[in-house]
């Protein structure tokens, strides 16, 4: 889901040979091409600031930002594969890390880059999250971040609201909302992806019952339908359909539309990703300190927390005809001066998995926000970041429910039965 990028190709200072095929490196100038998607704008932000900064650091080497790639992220999985598994991606390509790496079955198809010095400056839990038994195949391309949800600060404060600890605080909230005569909470199943953001950032509150739920989870000794918490994680979207609380084009509303209603205070709460407050600052700057964060509530105040994303990767075909010039890119990515270049593209998201990256004062109040989280350790990673299971239909599952096509109790069972058929496709024991 955040490996969708800009609408259009974009070229930079074109030169050399073009890339694709096989072959080895040759001599005098290069082009690489950089395959992503179509459905994020700050994304291709990203790529463009990271190749111009590059190619004026390496002339011989251009950096082409092809974003070609569609903007639903289930038909840009289906064509990462298909070009993955017939030799035909190009040199580099923008995708996720976590469980659906895996998907890509990386160690037939995608470089290797375990033995490379600059693996080095990245830290433990972004290695774990592009990493299989046989090799580590990815680079950061944004900061790690939090999901919860983004809230209109001077809605709340006109509405004398706090916010909340517990879910059912934040339902009391919605209602208040509601009665006001404002929409309490945006949904956006225009961009289907948007749907599971509730579902996968209330993780916190299932890890937070139990830190060994993933393992379990991989085992298959656990799963969502039957675990009277982690159940919890579709039923939410069944009370705030069933509350009557979200914008009425829910289900076509997109991303910037729903960033848009939490940034003026057309709505009150957008559950989101972090790395979202970008587009708020870069389409509505004069309302960037008026959105805030917290993470998903769960039943206890005293147990509040905050799911955590790796960012994507910056990945490369086996076969890519050009392995030196992708790894002196990928080494400049996997630096400092990398990191420093994302934020003058993006500003300050979240926090970056490379050693030695430092971010500037004066943080945003999305980031500001989930510092507390990370000084107090009320942490849990995505569950796609500690178990390879992750079923491909979720992002369909939770539009039904949040759209109250189905309950969520029955949402979760069909779930469990998507990800089972995955897990099962991995080859995992207990399966």
């Amino acid at each position: 889901m955040l490996a969708a990028a800009g609408v259009a190709t974009v070229t930079l200072g074109l030169s050399g040979c073009a890339a694709g095929g096989g072959g080895s490196e040759t001599e005098g100038a290069v082009t690489l091409t950089w395959f992503q998607g179509s459905g994020v704008e700050t994304n291709i932000q990203t790529a463009d600031a990271l190749a111009a900064a590059f190619h004026k650091k390496n002339p011989d080497i251009t950096v082409k930002v092809d974003a070609s790639g569609p903007s639903d992220s289930a038909q840009l999985d289906n064509l990462m594969k298909t070009r993955l598994a017939t030799g035909e991606m190009p040199d580099m390509f923008w995708y996720n890390s976590g469980s659906l790496l895996q998907a890509l079955n990386p160690d037939q198809t995608m470089l290797n880059l375990k033995d490379e010095d600059f693996i080095d400056n990245l830290d433990d839990a972004w290695i774990n999250s592009v990493s299989t038994e046989n090799g580590i195949y990815g680079v950061p391309v944004q900061s790690a971040g939090g999901g919860g949800i983004f809230y209109n600060i001077p809605l709340y404060e006109e509405l004398g609201l706090e916010v909340p600890k517990t879910w059912d605080e934040f339902l009391a909230n919605a209602q208040k909302i509601k009665d006001a005569g404002h929409v309490a909470v945006e949904q956006t199943y225009g961009d289907t992806w948007t749907s599971q953001i509730l579902t996968l950032a209330d993780f916190y509150n299932v890890y937070a019952s139990d830190e060994d739920w993933a393992s379990q989870y991989t085992e298959n000794k656990v799963n969502f339908a039957d675990d009277p918490v982690a159940v919890k994680s579709f039923t939410k979207l069944q009370d705030l359909v069933e509350g009557g609380f979200l914008n009425v084009d829910f289900a076509s509303a997109k991303l910037d539309d729903g960033l848009k209603a939490v940034a003026t205070g057309t709505a009150a709460n957008y559950p989101m990703l972090g790395f979202a407050q970008a587009t708020i600052a870069t389409n509505y700057p004069d309302n960037v300190d008026d959105v805030g964060f917290f993470g998903i509530p769960g039943e206890s105040a005293d147990k509040s927390g905050m799911t955590v994303w790796e960012p994507p990767a910056l990945y490369a075909p086996a076969n890519t005809p050009h392995p030196d010039a992708v790894k002196k890119f990928m080494a400049f990515i996997a630096s400092p001066e990398g990191c420093d270049t994302i934020t003058e593209a993006l500003g300050v998201t979240g926090a970056y998995p490379v050693k030695g990256c430092t971010l500037p004062d004066g943080a945003p109040k999305i980031v500001a926000d989930m510092l507390p989280y990370f000084d107090s350790g009320d942490l849990a990673p995505a569950l796609e970041f500690l178990s390879p299971v992750k079923g491909p239909n979720l992002m369909q599952i939770t539009v039904e429910v949040g759209s109250g096509i189905r309950d969520g109790k029955s949402g979760a069972e069909l779930y469990d039965e998507d990800a089972a058929k995955q897990a099962q496709q991995l080859g995992l024991p207990g399966w």
